[in-house]
């Protein structure tokens, strides 16, 4: 009996591999912490014990983060792909090729670098902006005193709490053309359905609309944590001498929300400008027209298989987001008012 094209022997032995190595692992980190107590006892090392528990939170830092993005940038000067895999070549004439190939050829087959990265800091920009003031504004009416309150913050926090992809699938299955949801009501009141999936414009509307619906959670619990911490006093002041609303917000709730803002946008833009599931299960039919970094990054490296080429195509996204960052930083003054 097969499951799935497997036999129940190439099962097992799978499974007993991967028993064998979580075994090695674990106990690898038995010894480690050992071996760290005996050292530490024998140089009479103060909070020994204190160090011996850190040691499988370091010993998964290296193995799962540390040791595999040192793995890809040795593989960024490599001229690795599917068919080299076995004997590829290393060396600063690999990684120059890379670099040449990534700005003056197709990343996938039409679709260029500069094109994909302006489209997809446009991406990052009008999606941070609409999750930031509709979140606001969110969090602004949850902060008054309005009926069944906890009901629509349950409502409005379900989205989030959902997985990505979960709710990436689903929504993909809402923009079918026959079946979807948007289109019945469409063909409802008279008008004809839409081709979000095959059609360029519309599926880049799709996926916006998908990710403005997951994105907008987030930073309205942000906001409303930040405007519940302020001072009341602060408000019935500025009443007195006669501040208005727009007023009281330019004046009072801007100012006090930026240290909370600043570390909140910076992760937006972070996890926008990598926002894998959303461009990625939305674009069925993968559009080219509506790739961004990461998923023109995953396809180079696991449908077109030019592993040399993705791990300097990352190299780059890398130095893209850290720019960026440093940029928002410099702008606003973030870290200096977290200081303060």
């Amino acid at each position: 009996m097969e499951f799935g094209g497997l036999t129940p022997t190439i099962i097992g032995t799978s499974l007993l591999q991967i028993g064998i190595a979580v075994a090695v692992l674990v106990g690898g980190i038995a010894l480690l912490e050992t071996l760290l107590l005996g050292v530490t006892k024998v140089a009479r090392v103060r909070n020994r014990l204190y160090i011996a528990l850190l040691v499988p939170a370091i010993a998964g830092l290296l193995l799962l983060i540390v040791y595999p993005v040192l793995y890809e940038f040795r593989l960024a000067f490599s001229d690795m792909s599917l068919r080299t895999f076995r004997n590829p070549t290393f060396g600063f004439a690999q990684f120059a090729a890379n670099m040449r190939r990534l700005f003056t050829m197709p990343v996938l087959k039409q679709v260029y670098f500069f094109p994909l990265l302006g489209r997809t800091i446009f991406w990052t920009v009008s999606q941070v902006s609409i999750h930031v003031s509709l979140g606001m504004l969110l969090a602004l009416l949850l902060n008054t005193n309005i009926r069944l309150k906890w009901l629509y913050k349950a409502i409005l926090i379900l989205p989030w709490a959902l997985p990505d992809v979960i709710s990436g699938l689903a929504w993909r299955s809402e923009f079918h053309f026959e079946f979807g949801f948007p289109n019945l009501v469409l063909q409802a009141i008279g008008l004809e359905p839409i081709q979000w999936k095959a059609n360029p414009i519309w599926n880049w509307v799709a996926i916006n609309i998908t990710n403005i619906w997951l994105g907008i959670p987030f930073m309205m619990v942000i906001c409303l944590g930040g405007l519940q911490s302020i001072n009341r006093e602060y408000y019935e002041a500025a009443r007195i001498d006669g501040a208005g609303v727009l007023r009281q917000f330019r004046s009072i709730t801007l100012p006090l929300m930026k240290p909370i803002l600043t570390p909140a946008v910076i992760l937006g833009i972070i996890w926008t400008f990598n926002n894998f599931n959303v461009p990625f299960f939305i674009n069925e039919f993968e559009l080219e027209s509506s790739d961004i970094l990461v998923t023109a990054l995953f396809r180079a490296a696991f449908q077109y298989n030019n592993y040399g080429f993705a791990a300097a195509f990352a190299l780059v996204i890398f130095a893209i987001l850290l720019a960026i960052s440093l940029l928002y930083l410099k702008a606003t003054g973030g870290l200096k008012e977290m200081r303060e």
